[in-house]
């Protein structure tokens, strides 16, 4: 068994923060960081927009970005947490700079703030189009030079140890006492137990295949929480991003992100009509669950595969400066964006849900935080207004520590057991997982995508019930791999969608069912 202090579940943008502030706090103190692939690897690192920020207080205001914040949200968002996120994120913003993230600049040497769909004023910082990887540059860079941080790279958390591990243990209250974790080199699972847990695991893209994620975001925190008996709230909310790009084949796909649209790319059907004018007086730029849906209805009417998004007609040497990782990858595909349009389509992008928390991160789960994509803030409410999601995860990574910091948590005397896997069977195929794993994402695509209905939801439901059973035997027959656990996980968060997509009763932000549409359209009649 391991012990640490401190157990950090994700190595993005949240958990390397939390991860650098603690050890920075606590020089005595040991914090465990375990992430699954390599310690970069995390939907953090394929953030290309940037961080929504206000630092032009001449021509923009807290008050506008909240505003912008709200309406995307469309009424589900907590405005007090509103509030706190966006007047607390120039702070965290200017720290990491401190700690040597480098943001672009103007001919001033001042930030150069861009736009993006939903925001009326320019705040938006970045690093050409490779924001996310720059922060995380140096938030790794930053951990090298604290010598209590240990990143256990290539380790795949299972479950969370809770009380349910302890059948001894007469208590009403759930508590946390740390992960079992395992070895992805040797296989080996053993327990860390941990004065205090974090969950900073990221997204769930991967349970629809279509996904600007990369293969890492396969749900795993919010279904260990889920498992756990945390609190999980808003799941049927999924920002699908309108332009990722599409070359035929599924599974990840290229982001083209739109801050492109806010330089002034065009979206276009293709017989070269701009048609979002027609679903929305702000076109290109109205928020993403407007443009998805306006692109899901162009495609279904078309019969087509995908739209296009044209800059044919901008300045195609500043096109280059701005986004050189887009023009790049397009120009590899055979698209010259100086005459080519870029075909696109929605696809899952991010999760405005997850795992319930509250102003300090705290989970309804004792001594289990809970930050970034895999948490339930209330900044986002119904839709997740661009480049917010990078500004939560810093400001929540700070408010989990200044509350840890004031409230240490206690040794736990408990003693935890090792795994134990007596009597199960290696599993030397991994192709029955890979086939259920395909299954489970063509389930979600047809019938929990961008545009839902009741019917589809139901289907889902009943297929998802019998992917439960399997994969839940497959779980108690064979000895434990990483495609076969996040199986498990993309099952469970997929239930989770489906569930509270079926009791959400109104067309809210994200959340798009084509019942209450008619519904409502009748009611006007």
């Amino acid at each position: 068994m391991m012990e640490t202090n401190f157990l950090i579940i994700g190595s993005g943008a949240a958990g390397l923060t939390l991860a650098v502030k603690l050890a920075a706090k606590f020089p005595k103190k040991k914090i465990t960081v375990v992430t699954k692939a390599h310690q970069s690897e995390s939907n953090t690192k394929y953030a290309q927009g940037g961080v929504a920020a206000v630092f032009d207080l001449k021509g923009d205001s807290f008050q506008k970005h909240i505003e912008d914040t709200l309406i995307a949200g469309d009424g589900l968002c907590d405005k007090e947490i509103v509030e706190m996120v966006i007047k607390e994120g120039p702070l965290r913003l200017k720290e990491l700079m401190e700690w040597g993230a480098n943001f672009d600049t103007n001919e001033d040497g001042e930030l150069s703030l861009g736009r993006e769909g939903g925001h009326s004023k320019f705040r938006v910082i970045h690093h050409k189009d490779t924001t996310g990887n720059e922060i995380e540059r140096a938030l790794l860079e930053r951990t090298e030079q604290l010598p209590n941080i240990t990143i256990l790279a290539h380790h795949f958390a299972i479950d969370l140890i809770t009380e349910h591990h302890f059948p001894e243990l007469k208590t009403d209250e759930t508590s946390c006492y740390g992960a079992y974790v395992l070895d992805q080199i040797s296989g080996s699972i053993f327990p860390i137990k941990a004065d205090c847990t974090i969950l900073a695991s990221g997204g769930m893209g991967q349970v629809y295949g279509h996904t600007t994620n990369p293969a890492v975001a396969t749900g795993d925190g919010i279904a260990m929480a889920y498992r756990a008996k945390a609190r999980i709230e808003n799941m049927e909310f999924i920002q699908f991003h309108p332009t990722a790009l599409y070359d035929g084949k599924n599974g990840s796909s290229f982001l083209i992100s739109e801050a492109i649209r806010g330089f002034g790319a065009f979206i276009r059907n293709k017989k070269g009509e701009r048609f979002m004018l027609n679903y929305d007086p702000r076109g290109e730029l109205a928020s993403r669950d407007i443009v998805s849906r306006a692109i899901d209805s162009e495609i279904k009417k078309s019969g087509e595969e995908c739209v296009y998004l044209d800059c044919t007609h901008l300045d195609i040497d500043a096109l280059k400066l701005h986004f050189p990782n887009i023009y790049e990858t397009c120009l590899q595909k055979d698209i010259d964006l100086e005459k080519d349009w870029i075909p696109v389509v929605p696809a899952a992008h991010y999760l405005c849900g997850g795992v319930a928390v509250d102003v300090d991160g705290k989970t309804s789960v004792k001594n289990l935080f809970a930050c970034g994509e895999c948490s339930y803030t209330g900044l986002h409410g119904a839709n997740r207004l661009a480049s917010n999601s990078l500004l939560e995860a810093l400001v929540y990574a700070d408010r989990i520590f200044k509350y840890i910091s004031k409230n240490l948590p206690l040794r736990t005397t408990i003693s935890i057991a090792e795994w134990d896997d007596t009597g199960t069977l290696l599993l030397r195929e991994s192709e029955n997982m890979q086939e259920k794993t395909i299954e489970l994402q063509q389930v979600m695509r047809r019938f929990a995508g961008v545009v839902r209905n009741n019917t589809d939801l139901n289907e889902a439901s009943l297929q998802l019930e019998r992917l439960y059973t399997e994969t839940e035997l497959l779980y108690q027959k064979y000895k434990l791999n990483t495609v076969l656990c996040q199986l498990r996980n993309m099952v469970n968060v997929a239930h989770l969608i489906i569930q509270q997509s079926l009791i959400r009763k109104k067309n809210r932000g994200g959340y798009y069912n084509e019942d209450y549409n008619k519904i409502n359209i009748k009611e006007i009649i």
